[in-house]
């Protein structure tokens, strides 16, 4: 399968987003207009994206699909602020992103997020004194109520290194979500846990996103966990990462992921993501059709 008979497999490339989201007045939450971006090593620039174009709507659930490398992490670093675009720009609410702040909270894939020495509900409380100034009551309250919603009400006097890998990502989001902020990011979140706490963990997300209505943008390389998480996928190329296509995912859940839609839909991201494997499984297919063939034939003239 070459990248085009891939880029077929994967359209169309742009989707519609989820109506009825509150926000801004075209319903853009986030824009990469044309964002180019590199990082530098020990011996070289790498480009880790050419020209990348893509809208997040308030309230959606996009999530960035990509093999390894294809700048996945880098976009959603440079909507946290923490990398400047070579070219074009990234916008806020149309407004240019400059640096990190409060309006963009990150969690990230590792556990060791949290500063052990503080509790649970420290953790919470910490960036809503620092970085909003809330008053002490006021910050407190803020921070009990969503660690009610994500279920660790009773934990919150608790130390990190008391607490189970998905138990320290709870915090983690909790944390991000009591700053109100105007997108969450959400970098390979689950990737470092087991496949039951894994699913777990997507569950209780869209169970948040359900009550609040957040705007996230999620970084994954599990195909399956963009069909459940995502409301859209934007599917990116390798290295340097451009954007192939946007996939609606509003119809997949946990309910139909045995479907035959949704393994039509898991196959058509795979082999437009990986085209070489797609193209070997292709030539393999017919080949196995013709030596089944050839079995049964002979089976029939033997009787």
């Amino acid at each position: 399968m070459s990248p085009t008979e891939a880029d077929a497999a994967l359209a169309p490339e742009r989707t519609q987003p989820s109506p009825g989201s509150d926000g801004p007045a075209d319903g853009v939450r986030l824009r990469f207009d044309q964002v180019t971006l590199e990082y530098r090593t020990d011996h070289r620039v790498v480009r880790a994206t050419q020209a990348v174009s893509l809208d997040v709507h308030a309230a959606e659930r996009y999530v960035l699909l990509g093999p390894s490398g294809c700048g996945k992490s880098t976009l959603l670093k440079a909507a946290a602020g923490f990398i400047a675009p070579v070219a074009g720009q990234v916008l806020l609410d149309g407004q240019p992103v400059t640096g990190p702040g409060p309006d963009r909270m990150v969690v990230f894939q590792e556990f060791d997020q949290l500063p052990p020495w503080k509790t649970v509900l420290a953790n919470v409380v910490f960036p809503l004194r620092v970085a909003l100034k809330l008053p002490a009551d006021v910050a407190q309250a803020r921070a009990r109520d969503v660690l009610a919603r994500v279920g660790l009400g009773d934990f919150a006097g608790a130390y990190p290194h008391q607490l189970s890998g998905g138990m320290k990502q709870r915090v983690a989001i909790a944390r991000a979500l009591a700053m109100q902020p105007r997108v969450l990011l959400m970098d390979s979140p689950f990737a470092a846990l087991d496949a039951l706490t894994r699913r777990h963990m997507q569950a209780e997300l869209l169970a948040l996103w359900e009550e609040i209505r957040f705007t996230m943008l999620f970084v994954t390389h599990s195909i399956e966990e963009a069909l459940i998480v995502g409301s859209r996928i934007g599917v990116l190329a390798p290295r340097p990462g451009r954007l192939r296509a946007e996939v609606n995912a509003h119809e997949f859940s946990f309910d139909n992921a045995g479907s035959a839609a949704f393994q039509s839909a898991t196959q058509r991201l795979h082999d437009g993501l990986f085209p070489p494997a797609a193209a070997a499984a292709a030539q393999r297919r017919p080949a196995a059709t013709a030596d089944k063939a050839a079995q049964t034939a002979s089976l029939q003239d033997a009787a």
